[in-house]
């Protein structure tokens, strides 16, 4: 029998645990750890502040769906792994592998800049969410300016962008934009790059909501300094503010730093072949946000990354848990598919409205990219959080 471990239970390590033992059956033991008990389905978090949504409503227990479907599923968190014995080391124990998949995620380094950790909300956990949750009704007491962005080396602007718009919105319900100047700050070299050198007609687009909503930007910026009622940019501009959100870069876990041998990047992530296979350690595997993706172009004035959002890391969380079942069968023909090759599909929120992302790659060149917005309400981003949450639930990973 062949041993599996996967570390991780988000986006790749679900599907890839979930994928390898559908297809290996009995002759493949699947063993998943990840310090958390719960599945949390992270693009939702950006309604969580502002009462949109509960923890409960967007999270589950991974424990019953995983035995079901015959996972091992241990509660712990890996500390390292050892190559060259095949072992992964954690602190309830030591666990052999026949192959290891590292879907570890990130590490928010919130160290970007001084004050960042201390002054300016984070909403990509649970308790950050909250948090933020907790500060926005303390703000409504004393409106004032608000700061939403992105620091430099940031990769997921597109979730500020979300949280800038439901901001706005918000701000409107409860009777007090009038109040606020609202700023969105990013180190992108325009307005809809996101990471990916943007989509036809993407900065237009958002120079018009930026319009439309009186919210003052600022592009080609990083953060200097976060203080309690300003923010410095790297340009020397002090804005004000009552309340800031910034998305700080994301960087890789400990699990992976923590293991010379794996050879990471400077900032903690695994190069990989476009198989997603260790070059040094044919039976290692990288899936998700632990993937080293190359920039296939150059920033500007200010340093930021590319986004890896939950559709690649289900994506790459599939390939690897084909390719180990074909390893596993004796084959050498494994399936490859580039991160930046993979499809774009995007929905970002936009305040109870919602603009749809599609292309045939994530990166350029593409043969078809289109941004379509939908000012009606944001159903779609609603239908797939519902379908993703189910899909999940049910252990159906096969499912797109």
């Amino acid at each position: 029998m062949t041993t599996t471990v996967v570390i991780g239970g988000s986006f790749a390590g679900m599907t890839a645990a979930l994928e390898i033992k559908r297809k290996g059956k009995d002759q493949h033991k699947v063993i998943l750890i990840d310090k958390s008990p719960l599945f949390l389905f992270i693009p939702s978090l950006i309604w969580v502040p502002l009462g949109r949504r509960e923890i409960k409503d967007i999270s589950f227990k991974k424990e019953a769906i995983l035995k079901k479907k015959g996972v091992d599923f241990i509660v712990a968190e890996a500390v390292k792994v050892d190559p060259k014995t095949s072992t992964v080391f954690t602190d309830h124990g030591e666990f052999h592998y026949d192959h290891l998949v590292i879907a570890t995620g990130p590490k928010v380094k919130y160290d970007v800049a001084p004050g960042v950790e201390e002054f300016a909300h984070y909403i990509g956990t649970p308790h950050g969410a909250m948090k933020t949750r907790k500060a926005l009704e303390e703000f409504k007491k004393n409106p004032g300016s608000i700061v939403i962005g992105a620091t430099q080396n940031a990769g997921c602007m597109g979730a500020a962008y979300e949280f800038l718009f439901n901001i706005e919105k918000w701000l409107r319900e409860q009777n007090i934009r009038k109040k606020v100047d609202l700023y969105w700050i990013t180190p992108e070299d325009y307005l809809g790059h996101f990471g990916i050198d943007g989509m036809p007609m993407g900065e237009t687009m958002l120079k018009s909501f930026m319009s439309m909503f009186n919210i003052r930007y600022r592009t080609q910026v990083g953060v200097k300094e976060v203080q309690k009622d300003k923010i410095i940019l790297t340009n020397d501009e002090i804005l004000p503010s009552r309340f800031t959100m910034l998305m700080p870069p994301f960087i890789g876990v400990d699990f992976v730093t923590n293991s010379p041998e794996l050879h990471s990047t400077p900032t903690g992530y695994l190069t990989v072949g476009n198989d997603y296979r260790h070059p040094d350690y044919p039976n290692i595997w990288a899936a998700g946000i632990a993937v080293n993706v190359p920039l296939p172009f150059t920033p500007g004035k200010v340093p930021f990354a590319s986004p890896k959002t939950g559709y690649p890391s289900d994506e790459t969380g599939k390939i690897v848990a084909e390719n180990i079942i074909r390893v596993t069968n004796g084959r050498t023909d494994l399936k490859e598919k580039a991160w930046g090759r993979i499809p774009g599909l995007c929905i970002m929120d936009a305040g109870k409205k919602e603009v749809l992302l599609l292309s045939t790659s994530l990166f350029k060149p593409r043969t078809f990219a289109i941004m379509i917005p939908n000012v009606l309400y944001d159903f779609n981003k609603v239908l797939f959080e519902k379908y993703f949450l189910w899909k999940t639930r049910n252990g159906l990973s096969y499912l797109p």
